[in-house]
């Protein structure tokens, strides 16, 4: 690798990048670079607004914010060791990322896994592109890094444990009955029975509505169940049939009814923040790191896995228990569950089925032997 640029004069250490941590806006990027602002005559302004927003819609708003905070954390870090971000150099993303797998002194911070630097990686390439620059990641000075720390950092991938039925029955007995347990009971059972990420289950509407920035909405089939409509990625949307239970303690379509009701939930967010009083629903949608929360402390509530210590079963359990418990615990064809779950590959939906037997197949014996 080459030598790295040379560091300049702390003294003449880069200004704070503008728009450090922000989503960068098209105009405010055209000033940023010295430009002068484009004259948008009086009768195209709602156009401008117009493509602004369709802009906004490119991606989701998690995805900009992560994207922000990649941001955020490498122009820190050019700052802090007395180079510039712009324009991008692939010396200094390439000292970047090894300094991101080092961690310790080199960063100021611990290590970061492999995926977390790939990550990273792509929200400062996107960052670059909206400021009018882009970044060949196959340069060298970044590639050959990033398969070095690849090479010498990447570990198998650790699972979340799967939150089985009768789990899912004792962790929904640690509720109350009130506006909150409501809710949370809600919560669980439609994320189980759905196989929903997190964020799907808290981006839900309880009606359509097209303005809405939310990951889809429900409509309550009465007699049937649930269906729900995922936005899925890009311009794809996908369906999720949620059945009625074998109980009405235990099941989705009753906790949703029952929650909706006594929520006073017309339309808008499906699952909303409650205020102290236990009494008042905010109108804002609720922050997925609830759902995984949520999870945790009904799973160290309830007792499961009591054979372990408390610290360890809070690191098992997370959002996507629930998710890989319905793979886990749904006794039929797996073509059914991979619809469900919306992969792609039956590959990808046995990594969810933590109960499933791999030596059901054994070539060995098939061949023989």
């Amino acid at each position: 690798m080459e030598n790295p640029p040379p560091k300049p004069a702390k003294s003449n250490l880069p200004a704070e990048d503008p728009l450090d941590g922000e989503l960068p806006d098209i105009i405010d990027l055209v000033m940023e670079m010295g430009q002068p602002t484009p004259r948008v005559p009086a009768h195209v302004e709602d156009l401008v607004e117009t493509a602004r927003d369709y802009a906004d819609n490119a991606s989701s708003e998690n995805t900009r914010s992560a994207y922000a905070k990649d941001w955020k954390h490498f122009s820190s870090w050019c700052r802090r060791n007395g180079f510039d971000t712009l324009p991008p150099d692939s010396k200094v993303i390439g000292l970047y990322i090894g300094a991101c797998a080092a961690g310790g002194a080199k960063l100021g911070a611990p290590a970061l896994s492999v995926s977390t630097i790939e990550r990273r990686l792509s929200g400062i390439s996107w960052n670059f592109t909206q400021r009018g620059f882009s970044i060949d990641r196959a340069d060298r000075h970044i590639s050959t890094v990033l398969a070095g720390i690849r090479r010498k950092h990447t570990r198998p991938p650790r699972v979340k444990e799967a939150v089985i039925g009768d789990d899912l029955v004792a962790m929904l007995a640690t509720l109350g009955h009130d506006l909150r347990g409501l809710r949370d009971r809600a919560i669980l059972l439609l994320g189980f029975a759905g196989g929903l990420r997190r964020s799907e289950i808290v981006g839900l509407d309880v009606m359509r509505d097209d303005d809405s920035d939310g990951a889809g909405w429900i409509e309550i089939l009465p007699g049937k169940g649930v269906l729900v409509t995922l936005r899925g990625k890009g311009s794809r949307w996908r369906e999720v049939e949620v059945g009625r239970g074998s109980s009405d303690h235990t099941c989705p379509v009753v906790a949703l009814e029952t929650w909706i009701k006594y929520g006073r939930i017309a339309r808008g967010p499906l699952f909303r923040r409650i205020f102290k009083d236990n009494k008042t629903v905010d109108v804002q949608r609720l922050s997925d790191k609830h759902v995984a929360r949520l999870v945790k402390q009904t799973v160290l509530a309830a007792g499961v896995r009591a054979d372990l210590p408390d610290a360890e079963r809070v690191l098992l359990f997370a959002g996507h228990s629930l998710r890989s418990g319905l793979a886990s615990s749904a006794d039929i064809e797996e073509r059914y569950v991979q619809k469900q779950l919306g992969h792609a590959s039956a590959e990808m939906t046995r990594k969810y089925q933590r109960r499933r037997d791999r030596f059901r197949t054994n070539l060995t014996k098939a061949s023989g032997l």
